[in-house]
């Protein structure tokens, strides 16, 4: 697979970036890092978006993330290894991602779940950060740009 365009090299591309990452970076201290990289794995899981999907794997994982949690994240419903605040992102997060699908988006269940485990500006970040992925994801898979190639630090 090749990308359709140079995005990462192109100029107008790299100010749309620099807006996104801007965006990305002001929660960055609201949440856990391992709760950030769960939701920006799942969002792009269900988008299909294999570049984002292996770099935050490889970012989860340079912090320090276990593998076998890494490998459930698919199946977190069924899964023991996550705790509840963070099942609640990811119940979230599917929620947050899938609003094309016909659902009628979040429910009122799980905002109330998430809203037991996340104060007010941490359920900021979530919704946030769910937007944010989600928008790199469809630049990504609009683009066909391939994974595999990501290496931690690589984009900053």
């Amino acid at each position: 697979m090749e990308a359709r365009i140079n995005y990462f090299g192109n100029a107008l591309a790299g100010k749309v970036m620099k807006h996104l990452n801007s965006a990305g970076a002001a929660m960055h201290s609201a949440l856990p890092v391992a709760t950030q990289e769960l939701v920006k794995i799942r969002a792009s899981q269900i988008n299909g978006c294999g570049f984002c999907t292996d770099m935050h794997t490889k970012d989860a994982t340079a912090a320090g993330e276990e593998q076998q949690r890494l490998n459930l994240v698919a199946v977190w419903r069924e899964a023991t290894v996550f705790t509840e605040p963070e099942r609640a992102a990811l119940e979230l997060t599917e929620q947050g991602t899938r609003i094309a699908d016909g659902s009628t988006g979040v429910s009122d269940e799980a905002w109330a779940n998430a809203a037991k485990h996340y104060d007010e500006d941490q359920l900021a970040a979530l919704i946030s950060l769910i937007a944010v992925i989600n928008a790199y994801n469809r630049i990504n898979v609009i683009n066909q740009q391939p994974a595999g190639g990501y290496k931690p630090g690589m984009f900053g």
